[in-house]
Formats: structure tokens, C-alpha cells, sequence
């Protein structure tokens, strides 16, 4: 069953059919075609908050925004922000401010430890809110901050170390997984998920919600809780 104080947390990826999220050069690889980056982005302006794990901030360097006009008209007609609330996670504080992330859209938090919260308050100025959650970075008590500032659903971007906590910490409502028709075969090349002890292992099979094929690319969305999403 959800957890009902807690936002709706929907991942979003890409792979190649080999499980890799990008290859290991210098570029970029984009995974998905045109009609399938229109689908993400409906469904981040569907969303409340959209996460970037630290890691893929530094290498990406998005800006993370939905690009929509049509769409960001209607979140301000219906009362919403033009854009989604941007949220990241770093636990070692380096984010530099030059970040595009800083300087588009609306309002941004960033959750991280005791440790580096000064140094990211000072680096960060007023570019966003930042939240220590502890010792470490405590991804309960970050769902449970979004849901004070509002938040009902929660879209996260990756990177893999992020979707992994986020299935391993059983706080995964929904997975929305995008497979393009490549083969990167790099073994030094970044994956969707990362070894982890997910609840109920190897035997426990998600519930399966949805197939769609746009293009070249299929999009399978499970409920690793199983049940209704």
C-alpha cells in the first residue's frame, strides 16, 4: 500500500537494451527519440518536484525545466508554479553555483548532510534552499520535508545510485522505464540500478502497468510495490 503522507515517487529512465543509462564517452548518449522526450516531459509538468541526484548534475548539467509552453500555461492556470519545484542530493556538498540547474525555472532545495550544508549554504547564497537531513543524507526524512512543502508527486531523473536508494529504501511508488533499441556493451559505462538488497530480493516480481511503444523505444511502467499506482 502508498504511504500516504509521504509524495507519490515516479523514477523515469532510460536504457539501452543492455540495462546502460548512458555510454562512456565524453557526450551524452541520448536514449530516447523526439516523441519520447515530449512523454517525459508531460510528465514532469504533471509532477510537483522533479530530483537530480548530485552526481548526474556535474556530468549532465541540465537545466531541467518542462519545455512545454502549452503545459507550463496550464500548471499557472491551474494555481501550480510555472514550473515544477527542483530538488537534488548531495551528500559531499561540491555543486558549483555556474550550474544551469541554479538559474532556470522556479524554486530549488537541496538535501544534504551536516557536514556540507555550510559549505553548500555559502557556495549557493540564495540560488536555493538547503536542507541537512543529518549525518547522511536521510531519504525519508527528504520525502517527508517535500510533503511540508507541498509536494504530492515527485518525479526522479537518476542518476542510478539514486534510483537504486530510492527501490532499495521501498519508497518507489512507480517506475517508468524507457528501453531504446541500443547495445553500449561498455562495462565502464553508468546502469539504471547498482547492486543493492531490494525488498523481497530476487523473487519479489513488480506489478506490471503499462506497456507503450512510441517509436523505436518501449516504455514499460511497474509498481514495485505491486498493487494499484
Amino acid at each position: 500500500m502508498p504511504n500516504r503522507h509521504l509524495p507519490h515517487v515516479l523514477l523515469s529512465v532510460a536504457t539501452s537494451v543492455d540495462g546502460f543509462i548512458d555510454d562512456a564517452s565524453a557526450q551524452r548518449l541520448l536514449l530516447s527519440n523526439a516523441a519520447d522526450f515530449d512523454r517525459v516531459d508531460e510528465v514532469r509538468a504533471n509532477s510537483d518536484a522533479i530530483l537530480i541526484g548530485g552526481n548526474t548534475l556535474r556530468s549532465d548539467n541540465p537545466r531541467l525545466l518542462v519545455n512545454s509552453d502549452k503545459r507550463r500555461a496550464a500548471r499557472v492556470a491551474a494555481g501550480k508554479s510555472e514550473y515544477p519545484l527542483k530538488v537534488t542530493i548531495s551528500a559531499s556538498g561540491d555543486l558549483s553555483p555556474e550550474l544551469k540547474f541554479w538559474h532556470f525555472g522556479n524554486d530549488k532545495v537541496v538535501y544534504t548532510t551536516d557536514a556540507a550544508a555550510s559549505k553548500l549554504r555559502e557556495r549557493l547564497s540564495d540560488l536555493a534552499d538547503v536542507v541537512s537531513t543529518g549525518p547522511t543524507v536521510d531519504f525519508t526524512a527528504m520525502l517527508e520535508d517535500l510533503a511540508n512543502r507541498g509536494v504530492e508527486r515527485l518525479m526522479v531523473e537518476g542518476g542510478g545510485q539514486i534510483h537504486t536508494q530510492f527501490l532499495a529504501q521501498g519508497l518507489a511508488d512507480e517506475v517508468h522505464l524507457a528501453v531504446a533499441p541500443l547495445l553500449v556493451g561498455d562495462a565502464g559505462a553508468p546502469r539504471f540500478l547498482h547492486p543493492a538488497e531490494y525488498p523481497g530480493g530476487s523473487a519479489h516480481r513488480m506489478t506490471l502497468l503499462g506497456v507503450q511503444a512510441i517509436g523505436d523505444v518501449v516504455v514499460l511502467r511497474y509498481a514495485p510495490k505491486g498493487g494499484v499506482v
